[in-house]
């Protein structure tokens, strides 16, 4: 064999050795690019639905949370509100999102609720969405215009009620909502009868209470502080099972006998199913860290919340909880979209 054959030969063997290696050698040069990717989340502007139009309870605890997030994660998260159906439309649209980290729900007790109220939902909340944290717990407050219909205080609201079944009419954020079931619960409790009126959105409902075209509403205290701040709406009742620290003298239903009565609002965010976990659990940080900073405490206790957090699995146990106890409220009240 002539010198040059076996250079030839030897070339050969060592490239079909070399191959694998080179193979093995391009993977391992590729992870860390991935790994790089992941890290470098987020690269873009981050999307946080609101389903609900500007001004709701929903948006009270949105807009804190994206400007001081805003600040920690070094791109803007901006709000983008779409009301209607009682929240589920704008659930929907999150819900059949990119799962790429760049849209999130901010949603609540609403649709834990609508579960069970809506006959044929777009989107499945424990299949198609995924757990990220909850922002707030908060709870509602029975607010009227002062002196709508001679009415200073509960008393004078229980009285009413029971003499005129029917007259009294109640807003909501839409059929469905917590703004309802809060009051189908409490008339299944007291044996009254008032007027459901749906809105798209608390906002508006709240411009019509203000105005007196609506009698009362159950609203959580993080849109319903402001007004009643300002002196357009008395509280007459909280409907958590203590007095709110942001309402001392206000006392509870279940003080003023409603024994029992319980309906604690919350808000949470969540993320299209299939979003990276990885991600999901950056962003459960980053708001872990807003919610221990001082901007948003201050924010929270200036509308009478509680802050959230904790994991996604200890968020999922809480609203598979919360969804059996208000299929209960609609079967019981009979609850129907209007």
């Amino acid at each position: 064999m002539s010198f040059l054959s076996m250079i030839a030969g030897a070339s050969r063997v060592l490239s079909r050795g070399l191959r694998p290696m080179l193979a093995l050698g391009l993977v391992v040069a590729m992870t860390p690019a991935s790994a790089q990717a992941q890290a470098a989340w987020p690269s873009k502007p981050i999307r946080l639905v609101v389903p609900f139009p500007p001004g709701g309870g929903t948006d009270a605890f949105a807009r804190p949370l994206a400007k001081v997030l805003t600040g920690s994660v070094g791109q803007p998260v901006v709000i983008d509100n779409r009301g209607g159906a009682g929240g589920t439309l704008g659930a929907e649209l999150a819900a059949k999102s990119a799962p790429d980290g760049y849209t999130f729900l901010v949603g609540a007790t609403h649709h834990a609720i609508a579960v069970s109220m809506y006959p044929k939902l777009g989107y499945d909340l424990t299949k198609d969405l995924m757990p990220v944290t909850v922002l707030s717990y908060v709870p509602n407050v029975l607010v009227m215009k002062p002196q709508h219909l001679g009415i200073k205080s509960y008393s004078d609201f229980y009285r009413y009620a029971k003499t005129n079944p029917g007259k009294l009419n109640f807003g909501s954020a839409g059929s469905g909502t917590t703004h309802q079931l809060t009051v189908e619960l409490y008339k299944s409790m007291t044996k009254t009868y008032m007027t459901h009126i749906p809105y798209r959105g608390a906002g508006p409902a709240l411009q019509d209470l203000v105005a007196g075209q609506i009698d009362f509403m159950f609203d959580g205290l993080g849109s319903a502080m402001p007004l009643i701040k300002g002196g357009k709406l008395t509280p007459l009742a909280v409907t958590s099972l203590t007095r709110s620290f942001a309402l001392p003298d206000v006392p509870t239903l279940n003080e003023l006998g409603v024994k029992g009565y319980d309906a604690r609002l919350w808000y949470a965010v969540w993320a299209p199913a299939g979003t990276p976990r990885d991600i999901v659990l950056k962003m459960q940080q980053e708001i872990s860290k807003a919610l221990a900073g001082t901007e948003l405490k201050e924010a929270w206790a200036a509308v009478g919340a509680e802050a959230g957090g904790g994991s996604p699995e200890e968020m999922q146990r809480m609203v598979d909880l919360e969804i059996v106890k208000w299929a209960k409220v609609v079967k019981d009240s009979s609850a129907k979209i209007e």
